[in-house]
């Protein structure tokens, strides 16, 4: 592969009938690219969870789109969900690698539970969120050489 960034880049529709069109492409890529059936799945589920957010949240259930680009760069895939809807509360990186361990179930905000997921599913995550400008989330995860395969 070349050093350059390669980019594939898809614009649906926020609706959860276009998720899974979503994870088929992040199978292709990721596939291509080398990773194991395991990490595909964890892939597949953090980005599911990117997307049900802008799905659930950013538009209401009003419609509205979301991008979604993955970029392959030599042994590392990013994945960019972005959507222009409602942001919602940003979590705080500090707090969000603390964790629930020292927290009440009913102190848990409803719906962020899922960038704990995320986190716990890929190497790096970021969120980005503006008022009236949306949110962005990066899914980063690393491809995993083993001896065998070098």
């Amino acid at each position: 592969m070349n050093a350059e960034v390669q980019r594939v880049t898809l614009n649906l529709p926020a609706t959860a009938d276009y998720v899974d069109i979503v994870r088929l492409n992040l199978y292709g890529v990721a596939s291509k690219m080398g990773f194991s059936y395991e990490d595909i799945e964890d892939m597949k589920v953090a980005v599911s969870e990117a997307c049900n957010n802008s799905v659930l949240y950013a538009y209401s259930h009003e419609g509205g789109m979301v991008e979604v680009v993955f970029e392959v760069n030599n042994d590392t895939l990013a994945i960019t969900v972005k959507d222009e809807g409602a942001s919602f509360e940003n979590i705080n990186p500090a707090v969000s690698r603390a964790g629930l361990h020292d927290k009440e179930l009913t102190d848990a905000q409803i719906g962020g539970l899922g960038f704990y997921l995320m986190q716990a599913l890929m190497d790096d995550v970021s969120v980005e969120s503006e008022t009236g400008k949306g949110t962005k989330v990066v899914l980063v995860k690393r491809l995993a050489r083993s001896e065998e395969k070098v």
